[in-house]
């Protein structure tokens, strides 16, 4: 049976990048420029996207191309007879179950404001109030679990459908609607009495606020966000390799997914920073960004209702389409790897990612004084697995796979990325590729374990 291929170029850039943009982008990327410097922090981190994010994502893309299978079955299908290179896929696989179990209850945060906002709900909150009810939502597992279930359940809906007319059609007109919104959005904040000090804050490099931050902060902050921005690591983007025609060079697909993924995560601090400058309200980093710290903004807005309804909207987008993608991983490996059909695999795994995520909704309620990793919650030990384990071990492994003559070879990863019109890599590249890339990621490692 012919595998399932992407119809348009489009689609495959547009669901690709939409894996890559998430959450992070948003409520992450602004606050971390804002903090190291501004505009300092962007250059250190469009350097380190070039010369770490790009090249580790072009390495999974080649494995899932070349290959034609997804995360078990591409390592088997390249990697020399009698290794166990495709152990790393079921890693792979097991991490992405494990970041769906709380990413999925994230998402439905984004679609209970959404709905909040839409049904007004905030138009009789005071500014005090608005902490409470974020506090109220995480505090009724009841509520969080309908959410959750509700992004699962539509999730896997869109996956069971097909490539073509489910995850791309759907993946099309949902990232089109996201850049649309934020676009809107940023120039609504741009707008307001202030926005320049905010914007000045974001973006004007700050070396003052860079050296007091200290530079070497600024520069491992810059590299862990080029790092984790494009989802690299765990198969993620490996799966839509798979689904390529050999039209194009993977060097220049991954420059256009990274400039797309790095375009929302900028302008979403256009969104934010001018509008928290214009009405004095203080920036955070994480969730109370999103869920107390903008509400507040909303509430001092003409026409707050609608904007907070929009941006929502937006973050629904933005954390939907990282679900399903990574959803789409997840069946197809019970596919490849179990021969079962794709309607099959979608209940199955409906089954089991349900299962799976509450023990992150209860994590903020009925189990909240559980702690699974040192003094971290369930969410926290469940990202900290994902963010400082599997991600940057798992990117190591592909780079080794794809440099050493102990893998699949840089010569065949070389021709691979090479297939087709663009960008091409550069064979005099292969020393940094082979001893200076997996030192870097190796920082990336360290760092995480020792913070």
């Amino acid at each position: 049976m012919e595998r399932e291929g992407f119809k348009s170029r489009l689609g495959f850039l547009l669901v690709s990048a939409g894996c890559a943009i998430g959450i992070g982008n948003v409520w992450k990327f602004p606050y971390v420029a804002g903090l190291n410097g501004g505009g300092v922090f962007v250059l250190f981190y469009l350097l380190f996207l070039c010369i770490m994010g790009i090249p580790v994502l072009t390495m999974e893309l080649a494995v899932g191309r070349a290959s034609r299978q997804s995360a078990v079955k591409g390592y088997k299908a390249l990697e020399p007879v009698g290794s166990k290179w495709h152990v790393h896929g079921w890693v792979c696989i097991g991490g992405c179950y494990l970041l769906m179990m709380y990413y999925t209850t994230v998402s439905g945060w984004m679609l209970d404001y959404f709905v909040k906002y839409l049904q007004g709900t905030f138009d009789t909150v005071s500014e005090e109030s608005v902490a409470g009810v974020f506090d109220n939502m995480l505090g009724n597992p009841q509520e969080l679990a309908l959410y959750m279930s509700i992004m699962v359940a539509a999730g896997i809906f869109v996956c069971s459908i097909g490539i073509q007319d489910g995850l791309e059609k759907i993946s099309k007109i949902m990232m089109l609607a996201l850049l649309g919104l934020i676009l809107v959005l940023a120039v609504h904040s741009l707008t307001l009495k202030g926005a320049a000090a905010g914007l000045k804050f974001y973006l004007l490099p700050d070396f003052a606020r860079a050296s007091k931050a200290g530079l070497a902060n600024v520069i491992t902050a810059a590299m862990n966000q080029a790092f984790f921005t494009l989802s690299i690591g765990m198969s993620s983007m490996e799966i839509f390799g798979s689904y390529m025609t050999k039209d194009y060079t993977l060097g220049g697909e991954a420059i256009r997914i990274s400039l797309l993924d790095t375009f929302v995560a900028i302008i979403s601090g256009l969104i934010i920073f001018p509008a928290c400058f214009s009405y004095g309200v203080e920036t955070t980093a994480g969730p109370p960004l999103i869920f107390i710290t903008l509400p507040q903004v909303f509430l001092h807005m003409a026409g707050g209702r609608i904007w907070g309804t929009l941006f929502f909207m937006f973050m629904t987008f933005a954390s939907f389409s990282t679900v399903i993608a990574v959803f789409e991983n997840l069946i197809a490996a019970g596919i490849d790897n179990f021969g079962w059909s794709r309607r099959r695999s979608s209940l199955i795994n409906l089954v089991i990612l349900l299962a799976a995520s509450l023990p992150c909704v209860f994590g903020f309620n009925i189990w909240k004084d559980l702690h699974l990793i040192g003094a971290r919650d369930v969410l926290d030990s469940e990202d900290f697995i994902v963010s400082n384990l599997v991600l940057p071990l798992g990117s190591m492994v592909f780079v080794l796979f794809c440099t050493t003559k102990w893998g699949w070879g840089f010569d065949n990863y070389l021709s691979e990325c090479n297939t087709g019109k663009g960008y091409r890599m550069r064979r005099w590249l292969k020393p940094y590729f082979k001893y200076v890339l997996p030192v870097l990621v190796l920082v990336i490692l360290v760092q995480g374990l020792i913070a």
